[in-house]
């Protein structure tokens, strides 16, 4: 019998055929949304984006080079508790720190923004010399939020107790008070403005560590080509603007972690779905395929 279309298989990108023993990115999906305090959704991110990726080429002309070809092999999605953000979270330190210990650089994809702090749990567990790169419309930055530490709206503030170093970049919503307080670890969105690429960069380079974990909500980008998040806020980075952000910082830094967070497909749209798909396909070009320059 003659297949008319065989489907790549249900990975990261669809690939094919590779043992978790022969990776060195380890793609973890974490549908867990039950702290989002405005619209829900994002629990569906991890499948809208790795069905996504299933339809893109593996070469890329950027790179001259398949990106997923360095070994991105994709794990079972992990069960969240529903009931218990903190025991979710720990849930997420767990696995990821069995990936670190094997050697692997994990890569989460959400869900909502909440999962990054389990993954920084486990990587401070080995060491806490590392920056965290905040991408996000929002500074993340309450101390709790609606009774809860672990809220998708506390990132930044258990960011600083992990390991201490954390630059937001593209923010457009803070409290007031931590307007002031981390001044100089915010990158607004509304200095970005006329700001270059590589001003940018530059500056992103000198407030971080060697060692960074990128973490992006994709709320960071416009509405106007990130529809589906569920706190969508006006006047974000464009798509073109933040990667090549991020290809300027990430060939001058060592990646040791990164995820991809609350996106929220809206239904019989795949752009969006396709575009943090694309996001993590060229993060992990620029972090491991493309010649590192200096700063």
């Amino acid at each position: 019998m003659e297949v008319l279309h065989s489907m790549p298989p249900y990975t990261l990108f669809g690939v094919r055929g590779l043992k978790y023993k022969d990776a060195r990115i380890a793609v973890l999906p974490v549908p867990y949304d039950s702290t989002t305090c405005y619209k829900a959704g994002a629990r569906d991110g991890p499948h809208a984006i790795i069905d996504a990726s299933r339809n893109m080429e593996f070469y890329s002309e950027e790179f001259d080079a398949d990106p997923s070809s360095i070994g991105v092999y994709t794990l079972d999605e992990l069960e969240p508790n529903i009931n218990s953000a903190e025991e979710t979270i720990k849930r997420i330190e767990k696995d990821v720190g069995m990936i670190v210990s094997e050697g692997k650089i994990p890569l989460l994809l959400g869900g909502e923004h909440s999962i990054t702090i389990g993954a920084q749990m486990a990587l401070a567990k080995k060491s806490k010399d590392f920056s965290v790169l905040h991408f996000d419309a929002h500074s993340d930055s309450r101390q709790e939020y609606m009774g809860s530490r672990y809220s998708h709206a506390c990132v930044t503030a258990r960011s600083r107790e992990i390991c201490g170093s954390v630059f937001s970049v593209g923010v457009r919503s803070v409290p007031q008070e931590d307007a002031k307080r981390y001044v100089g670890e915010i990158l607004m969105r509304n200095k970005m403005h006329g700001m270059s690429t590589e001003e940018a960069g530059k500056l992103i380079v000198s407030k971080t560590r060697k060692k960074i974990y990128l973490t992006i909500d994709v709320d960071v980008l416009d509405p106007s080509e990130m529809p589906s998040t569920g706190t969508p806020e006006p006047d974000g980075l464009r798509f073109h603007k933040l990667t090549q952000i991020l290809k300027y910082v990430l060939q001058r830094k060592e990646v040791i972690g990164m995820d991809f967070t609350e996106l929220s497909p809206i239904g019989g749209m795949a752009a969006p779905n396709y575009l943090v798909a694309k996001l993590a396909y060229l993060s992990i070009g620029y972090a491991f395929c493309m010649k590192k320059a200096g700063k």
